[in-house]
């Protein structure tokens, strides 16, 4: 990628029951595109990795959410697998934490099951975006125009649907990425 996210950090978001190469390919392509990137979780150590339903790699955590603040990143990545938005909807810290760059309007790229925090944090509202099917009902309620496409970008908020979408997602994310500097750099 031609990309140039040096000197930008990013925070990935995730817990145990993450889709494993929806973490590992969004976060391998910040780092081409020279970005600094954080794993962060509500706890330290490793997290679990799903593929599908079989259990995928362990991830290390690079920090807690109690060692972050929103104000550290640039954005954010949302990685889906049942488990993982499940959980960190139910964690107060992690709705936080999504909500102040929603607030902040820094850009946000959330994949498959990923857009259940979003619901959670009320970052849904008027926007046009995609996610696993099964979510799709749970995104019309809490305001949002879903759509059945690879990727969406709206306003700094890219979604897409499953892994077979991700390199739409991650060449949308860079470019969304990059607009959002460009745009508080001016």
């Amino acid at each position: 990628m031609a990309a140039n996210l040096s000197g930008k950090n990013y925070a990935v978001l995730a817990t145990d029951g993450f889709e494993e190469v929806e973490l590992t390919k969004p976060v391998e392509a910040l780092k081409a595109a020279g970005a600094t990137v954080h794993v962060v979780a509500p706890q330290n150590g490793q997290i679990q990795g799903m593929r599908h339903h079989e259990k995928g790699a362990k991830v290390t955590v690079d920090k807690t959410l109690s060692e972050v603040t929103p104000q550290n990143y640039d954005g954010l990545v949302l990685p889906g697998g049942v488990a993982n938005p499940d959980t960190l909807r139910t964690v107060p810290e992690a709705v936080r934490f999504i909500r102040a760059f929603g607030d902040a309007r820094k850009p946000i790229a959330a994949i498959c099951h990923g857009p259940w925090t979003l619901i959670e944090a009320d970052l849904v509202r008027g926007k046009r975006m995609t996610s696993w099917p099964s979510l799709r009902t749970d995104l019309k309620n809490a305001g949002a125009q879903w759509v059945d496409q690879e990727v969406v970008a709206d306003n700094g908020l890219v979604t897409s649907r499953k892994p077979d979408d991700l390199p739409a997602f991650c060449n949308t994310m860079i470019k969304t990425f990059q607009e959002s500097q460009a745009k508080h750099a001016a």
